[in-house]
């Protein structure tokens, strides 16, 4: 198996074990409240962002450009991310 399909598949085993994270604590604790369209999201946003940083990893073959590019790729994810759990930028997307 080529080396790139098995980083494709790491990439979506990782996104299953990290949404993993909430379902498990939600059996624990009544903090964590996802709903079916909570996981839906996330899984697209985590799935989106990887598939860039394969395709990042796949077309960019300078170091420096390459580790800028997902740099910049994760600060939006984490932004996004924000902004639909508390609404940092006050959209009609936020979760406040």
């Amino acid at each position: 198996m080529k080396m790139q399909n098995k980083r494709l598949i790491a990439t979506v085993l990782f996104v299953a074990i990290l949404l993993l994270i909430p379902l498990i604590a939600m059996q624990f604790t009544a903090e964590v409240d996802w709903t079916l369209s909570d996981f839906v999201i996330a899984g697209f946003l985590l799935l989106c962002t990887g598939l860039m940083i394969e395709l990042v990893m796949r077309k960019v073959k300078k170091i420096k450009p390459r580790i800028a590019v997902i740099g910049i790729l994760l600060f939006l994810l984490f932004l996004i991310w924000a902004e639909l759990a508390v609404g940092i930028f006050g959209t009609p997307f936020g979760g406040s």
